[in-house]
C-alpha cells in the first residue's frame, strides 16, 4: 500500500530521486519561476505519475514543475538578473511581488463575492450565486501538490492581502442561519482534504444539525484523488474520513466530491481506483472537472478517454473549464473557438452517460459562461454563448452573441455582436457591490 506522503518544494526539490535526469537549464528554470509561482509536489506524483523518460513533453511533469515559459520573458529576465547579481532579499521580494500583482491574482471579481455578517467581512466565504456558498477553511489552504495552472495560486504565495481563509466556524454557521436560500456549501481552498479528519469533522458536524435542513448538499473540492489517493486508503486517519462521509450521507444530505482530473494518467493507478471505490461505498458522489490546458490535455481524444474512464469508475463528468485569466495563463490558454471544437469532438465520441459534462465554460465576474459554438447570423460570424450560472438567476440559459474573434481566449476580450453597445446583462452587472455580490430578479 501507500507510503507516507513526502512533499517537495523549492527548498528541497533537489532531493527528488529522478532529479538528476533534468538538465542544468531546467533546474535553473524551476528555481527562477518557482520564486514567483508556487511549487510543490510529492512522492506519489514523482514515482507513479510522471514519465521521467519524456520530461520535455510529459503532461504531469508540466502540471507540477515550473517551466521557463510559464513566466513572460521580461519577468523571467528580471528575476534572473536579480538572482545572478545576488540582489538584496528586500529588492528581490519587491520585484517578485510586483510581478505577481501584474498576473491578475484575483480573477473574476472574487472580492465582490465576499459577504458581510453585520460589519464583519467574511474573508473565508464567497457567495456569488444565491444558492451556493464557497467556504475556505484556514487549515485547508494548501494542497498535496500545486498545479502550475492554478487560479488560486495567491493562496500559496504569501499574498496574505489576497488570501481567502477563515477559521471561525461560528461565523459560518451564523451566516447560514441568516441565509436560508443557501442549499449548497462547497469546501474549497487550497484543498480541504489536506486537513486531518478531526478538523474536517469539526467544520462539517455542525452542518448536519436540524437547524440547517435548508442545506441540502455538501461539496468538497479536491485534487487529492489525483495527487494523493492514499488519503482515503492508508493515511493514519483514512478510516475516520470514510466514517465522516458515511455520516454525512446518513444525515440525508448529498455529499459530492468535486474531483479534479486533468489527464487520463491520473486515473490509471491502482491506488486511485481503490480510493474512488472506497469513497463511492459511502454513498458519496464523485463529480469530475478540469480546465482545458495547452500542453496538457488539448486533444479531444484525451477528454473522451478521461470521461469514459471516469464513468467506468462510477464518477460523473461535470465540467470542462476554460483556463482562467491569471498566473501562467499565457502558457496554458487556448483560443475560445478551439476550446469549443475540442469539446464537441470529444463529446461526440462518447455515450450519453459521459454527456453529463458541461463546457467549455468561463468563470467570469458575471457568472459561468458557456461557449455554445460559432455560427453565422445576420451575415455576421459570432460566438453563441449562454450563462450556466449567473449572479442574477434570470440571466441563466439565455443565448447571447459576441463578435467572432479568432484570437480571443477569455470573455473580457469579446465584444457584443450585431452592433450592440453592451451585452444584455452589463447594466445590472454594474450594480454589483461588496455588500450585494449577487442579484435577484
Amino acid at each position: 500500500m501507500g507510503k507516507p506522503i513526502k512533499s517537495y518544494t523549492l527548498h528541497n526539490y533537489r532531493t527528488i530521486p529522478p532529479i538528476s535526469l533534468l538538465s542544468g537549464e531546467m533546474l535553473r528554470d524551476i528555481e527562477i519561476v518557482g520564486k514567483v509561482l508556487p511549487f510543490k509536489t510529492n512522492n506519489y506524483v514523482v514515482n507513479e505519475l510522471i514519465n521521467w523518460d519524456q520530461i520535455d513533453t510529459d503532461p504531469i511533469f508540466t502540471l507540477n514543475f515550473p517551466r521557463r515559459e510559464m513566466l513572460e520573458k521580461r519577468h523571467y529576465a528580471a528575476i534572473e538578473n536579480l538572482v545572478d547579481r545576488q540582489a538584496d532579499k528586500k529588492i528581490l521580494d519587491a520585484k517578485i511581488q510586483q510581478i505577481r500583482l501584474a498576473l491578475n491574482p484575483n480573477p473574476a471579481g472574487q472580492d465582490h463575492n465576499v459577504p458581510y455578517l453585520g460589519q464583519i467581512k467574511l474573508k473565508g466565504i464567497q457567495h456569488k450565486y444565491p444558492e451556493t456558498i464557497l467556504f475556505f477553511p484556514s487549515q485547508g489552504q494548501t494542497c498535496h501538490a500545486y498545479c502550475s495552472f492554478c487560479f488560486r495560486w495567491p493562496q500559496f504565495s504569501g499574498m496574505s492581502e489576497l488570501k481567502f481563509a477563515m477559521k471561525e466556524t461560528d461565523l459560518l454557521l451564523s451566516y447560514l442561519r441568516l441565509h436560508k436560500e443557501v442549499t449548497d456549501i462547497l469546501f474549497t481552498g487550497g484543498d480541504p482534504m489536506v486537513m486531518n479528519a478531526a478538523t474536517l469533522v469539526a467544520y462539517i458536524q455542525p452542518l448536519l444539525a436540524p437547524e440547517f435542513s435548508h442545506l441540502r448538499s455538501i461539496r468538497i473540492g479536491t485534487k487529492s484523488l489525483s495527487y494523493w489517493p492514499y488519503r482515503y486508503l492508508t493515511d493514519t486517519d483514512s478510516d475516520e474520513i470514510i466514517r465522516l462521509f458515511e455520516k454525512i450521507v446518513r444525515s440525508g444530505k448529498n455529499l459530492s466530491i468535486q474531483a479534479h482530473f486533468n489527464h487520463p494518467r491520473e486515473l490509471a493507478t491502482d491506488a486511485v481506483t481503490q480510493a474512488i471505490t472506497r469513497i463511492r461505498s459511502t454513498g458519496a458522489q464523485i463529480r469530475t472537472q478540469s480546465p482545458l490546458l495547452h500542453h496538457i490535455n488539448d486533444q479531444p481524444e484525451l477528454w473522451a478517454q478521461m470521461w469514459r474512464r471516469q464513468v467506468d469508475l462510477g464518477c460523473i463528468p461535470y465540467y470542462m473549464f476554460i483556463v482562467r485569466d491569471t498566473g501562467s495563463k499565457h502558457y496554458f490558454e487556448i483560443p475560445l473557438e478551439r476550446c469549443w471544437q475540442i469539446f464537441r469532438k470529444a463529446y461526440r465520441q462518447v455515450s450519453g452517460l459521459c454527456r453529463t459534462v458541461r463546457g467549455p465554460s468561463m468563470s467570469d465576474h458575471a457568472g459561468k459562461i458557456q461557449v455554445l459554438g460559432v455560427q453565422e447570423a445576420k451575415g455576421e460570424k459570432v460566438f453563441v454563448l449562454r450563462f450556466i450560472q449567473g449572479r442574477n438567476p434570470a440571466w441563466v440559459d439565455i443565448p447571447f452573441f459576441a463578435k467572432y474573434d479568432p484570437k480571443a481566449t477569455w470573455f473580457n476580450q469579446l465584444q457584443p455582436a450585431f452592433g450592440e453597445e453592451k451585452f444584455f446583462f452589463e447594466e445590472q452587472r454594474g450594480k454589483i457591490t461588496d455588500t450585494k455580490p449577487f442579484l435577484f430578479e
